[in-house]
């Protein structure tokens, strides 16, 4: 399975920011990235090469947090100087301030349809806005220390919220309540967000954890320790099967959740990592750091057609064997831990990167060296290009890619078909299980249906006997 993806690679640098970039996001026409930083600018920089970026100048303290609404046509910005802005991604600049919070605004977020704003505060409060009207509509207050994150649910009838208090919350936008929190934390809650579907949320913490709840369940169903630090922001692939992270520990990891491993470690700031987007199509992703580079990544391992796959395991008509006893390895280290089947890529010098693609065999995950076997570099790619610098006419160093392909030798025939057969047959278990969970939801939903009409037909005989009750006093007092 594993051997089949591609690894990402570095697409563009870009340099125009004197301080931490603090937030990243792509507009939904793919030409622009907008990022946020302690130099208190916010930067839109138009994707094609030949095109120059904006910087657009107002906020009075450090940008927290930005947003592109769903038309691309606002960009939404929050600052430690209490306000939100609304920009037109243009030459022009124009915004437009909101002022409501009295402390820190350290999260913004549009809902789906454009016509809303979230914000979090250090007032500890969660804020709604309309766009249109540009004014305050509510607030939630149940936090009880700094909220660092919010973000609205897909349909836009939620919205989830975490902060300092270590819980996330979830709350319903008809009432106005909190109808759900999470509160399993060993330290402040960071980062949250909702998958595509809108059936899971995943929240990050200062305790080095990223975990992922099916809300329909009010179940933890996949938890992660795979960084050294704590984990500043993620970003969901929009499939939904991977998702990637940065962290203070200077890394960006990237975790297949379909396999619920770490398939790639990037190395390529020199410090914290600050923020993390996809590109809405997911074929892009981007990365800021406290070294004030912004990087953006081509993904390529989104390449990878799981139902393809998973149909082609289908098919197969005849069981394998079961394998000889001698065959099997012992087992590998848990999948959500740090693993060697993963890619790290590690700067050499500040404009160098290299990637690095160990611990494979066979695309199995978590898979180590035997003693007594040797490791041989199978190929060597380097790949070196300029970049034009946005705010210099001179041309900057150029970016070195190196990838480093490392083969195992010495594998019996054998040992490397059972654990391809292996994997493969997870593959079918995870989408078995995948099949159960929607028909148990059908399931649900069913029963809820007759409960709800043996209520009505009870209802219904309770009133008729009333009616036939009374029908008899009334004959008899005749």
């Amino acid at each position: 399975m594993a051997s089949v993806l591609e690894d990402p690679t570095l697409e563009r640098c870009f340099k125009g920011h004197k301080d931490a970039v603090t937030c990243a996001d792509f507009s939904p026409s793919h030409k622009q990235l907008a990022t946020g930083s302690n130099d208190k600018n916010l930067m839109i920089w138009n994707l094609n090469p030949k095109a120059r970026a904006f910087r657009f100048v107002g906020h009075k303290d450090i940008i927290t947090a930005v947003h592109f609404s769903p038309s691309g046509d606002l960009v939404a910005s929050a600052s430690r100087d209490k306000t939100v802005r609304l920009w037109a991604p243009n030459i022009k600049g124009e915004s437009t301030v909101f002022k409501a919070h009295t402390a820190t605004v350290r999260s913004v977020s549009f809902s789906s349809d454009g016509q809303r704003l979230v914000t979090g505060s250090d007032d500890k409060s969660v804020k709604v806005w309309s766009v249109h009207r540009q004014k305050f509509i509510y607030s939630l207050n149940q936090h009880t220390n700094w909220v660092r994150c919010v973000r609205f649910s897909p349909d836009g009838r939620l919205v989830a919220s975490c902060g300092d208090d270590r819980t996330v919350r979830l709350w319903d936008t008809s009432t106005h309540q909190c109808i759900n929190t999470f509160s399993d934390y060993g330290g402040p809650a960071t980062f949250v967000d909702f998958n595509a579907s809108g059936t899971c949320i995943a929240s990050s913490g200062a305790d080095n954890t990223l975990k992922i709840w099916d809300i329909r369940t009010n179940k933890l169903i996949q938890h992660y320790q795979v960084h050294s630090a704590a984990i500043n922001g993620f970003s969901f692939h929009p499939s939904g099967n991977y998702l990637i992270s940065g962290s203070s520990d200077s890394t960006v990891k990237i975790l297949d959740l379909l396999e619920g491993r770490l398939i790639y470690t990037l190395h390529g700031h020199k410090g914290p990592v600050l923020a993390v987007a996809f590109s809405r199509d997911g074929h892009l992703f981007a990365s800021g750091g406290a070294d004030s580079q912004v990087l953006m990544w081509k993904t390529n391992f989104d390449l990878l057609n799981y139902r393809e796959v998973l149909s082609s395991h289908s098919k197969r008509v005849t069981p394998d064997p079961p394998p000889h006893l001698t065959d099997i390895y012992p087992r590998s280290p848990h999948r959500h831990h740090t693993q060697n089947g993963t890619v790290e890529v590690s700067a050499q010098t500040t404009d160098n990167f290299s990637i690095g693609v160990s611990g494979r065999a066979g695309g199995v995950p978590g898979y180590r060296d035997r003693p007594g076997t040797s490791r041989a570099s199978a190929s060597t790619y380097t790949h070196a290009y300029e970049e034009q610098e946005e705010d210099e006419e001179e041309e900057s160093p150029g970016l070195g890619v190196t990838y480093l392909l490392d083969e195992r030798s010495g594998l019996p025939p054998a040992f490397r078909s059972t654990l391809e057969h292996i994997v493969q047959q997870l593959d079918i278990l995870t989408q078995t299980v995948a099949v159960l969970e929607e028909r148990l939801t059908l399931t649900e939903d069913k029963l809820k249906e007759c409960l709800d009409n043996q209520a009505v037909i009870l209802q219904t005989l309770h009133t008729d006997e009333l009616h036939e009750e009374r029908g008899i006093i009334v004959s008899d007092l005749k």
